[in-house]
């Protein structure tokens, strides 16, 4: 089978190898174009365009004010399928009805829930217990098109975005190659999505990662693991925004202090009361300053109990 790989991010690309590992031909990867990037605005690669430079593969980054140009070098290329792994970037139907066969999304979510940008964050933030990736033909219309393959994987408690991500792109490596050889032996089916049944994953905001500590302390230890990376789930201590990079939480509250508040003071934790119970904050990131243990950052700071992580500064 000829294959033009469409893919970006860290995600597309453990498919990206496993294609190549495969008995199929991935003629070309298609990436997005070099992005400027740290104070001193230089280009950067993605991901996949690393890993294709690695690999020899041909590269092409789309030139989309030319989108004639576009189609025809990729008709050029004769390919029997166009697979598309977190490209980022929406295929006009000018393009998806370019292969001799059709063109297969990977999605990171067991579609039809967590449609869009960041079904791996969403599903940690709404502390899904299970989640998946499916395998679709791609349509015009983000994420809906029918479903041929996907495969469920456990959200264990301590994953975070990171984690689950590498899990998941491992899984939906697999699935890929396994679901390319189906369609080549026309042992497949196509099974439309429920539309009742569909949910989003918007893409997620800086402010994404706010955290309230009215909230409940189980939620906003999912929101630090699900933001963890980016945008990172941040507060604000003595008008400073400090990322929590690592936390947990447990059933207990001092009645003694209001959410936001400090409670306990431990190298092992600095406990925060939420709206029913605490977050114990593991590792913190200061502005401008690395990551840092919770030891650490008592050793610099004058922590007392009452003191307030805030909403804002």
């Amino acid at each position: 089978m000829k294959i033009v790989f469409f893919g970006s991010s860290k995600f597309a690309v453990e498919s990206l190898r496993a294609l190549l590992e495969s008995r199929h031909e991935v003629i070309c990867a298609i990436t997005q174009p070099d992005r400027e990037k740290g104070r001193g605005l230089h280009l950067g690669k993605t991901p996949v365009k690393i890993f294709a430079e690695e690999k020899g593969l041909k590269i092409y980054q789309p030139f989309r004010k030319d989108l004639k140009k576009e189609i025809d070098l990729l008709r050029s290329l004769d390919a029997d399928m166009f697979v598309v792994v977190a490209y980022g970037l929406i295929l006009p139907k000018e393009i998806i009805n370019l292969p001799k066969l059709f063109c297969i999304n990977l999605h990171a979510s067991l579609l039809p829930a967590y449609r869009g940008a960041a079904p791996i964050n969403w599903a940690i933030i709404n502390n899904e217990k299970q989640t998946g990736v499916s395998i679709i033909k791609l349509s015009e219309s983000m994420d809906a098109g029918p479903i041929i393959s996907s495969k469920k994987i456990v959200i264990d408690k301590d994953d975070n975005a990171f984690a689950l991500e590498e899990k998941l792109a491992h899984t939906g490596s697999k699935l890929l190659v396994d679901t390319i050889n189906s369609i080549e032996s026309g042992n497949y089916k196509l099974k439309e999505q429920d539309k009742a049944k569909v949910t989003f994953a918007p893409k997620l905001t800086r402010q994404s990662g706010s955290i309230d500590w009215n909230d409940k302390a189980e939620n906003i230890y999912n929101l630090i693991r699900g933001c963890f990376g980016w945008p990172g789930a941040f507060t604000y201590y003595k008008g400073k925004l400090i990322k929590i990079i690592r936390s947990d939480w447990d059933k207990s509250r001092d009645p003694d202090y209001e959410p936001g508040q400090i409670c306990s003071i431990q190298k092992e934790g600095i406990r925060v009361n939420a709206a029913d119970a605490t977050v114990v904050i593991k590792e913190l990131q200061p502005e401008g300053k690395k990551i840092m243990s919770c030891a650490e950052f008592i050793a610099g700071h004058k922590l007392a109990k009452g003191d307030t992580f805030a909403i804002s500064p």
